[in-house]
């Protein structure tokens, strides 16, 4: 498999996935402190919006990538 085909692959499951779930999530670990046995620490967890435009045009790049990439001239 070439390059262009696997990046194809990933362009359309990414957009895929960006329409069925509309983002994804971390957690971000920020600040810990420890007192003798004690240890605390704080997490922030963040959510970024993939907008639906966005995981469209990620499908279309990806399948004219497909079908127009591989091309020999």
């Amino acid at each position: 498999m070439n390059a262009s085909r696997l990046a194809a692959i990933v362009l359309i499951a990414a957009g895929v996935l960006g329409l069925v779930y509309h983002g994804f999530s971390y957690t971000k670990e920020s600040h810990e402190a420890k007192l003798g046995s004690l240890e605390l620490s704080l997490q922030h967890k963040q959510s970024v919006d993939v907008p639906e435009w966005l995981s469209v045009g990620a499908i279309v790049a990806g399948v004219a990538l497909l079908l127009f990439g591989a091309r020999k001239p």
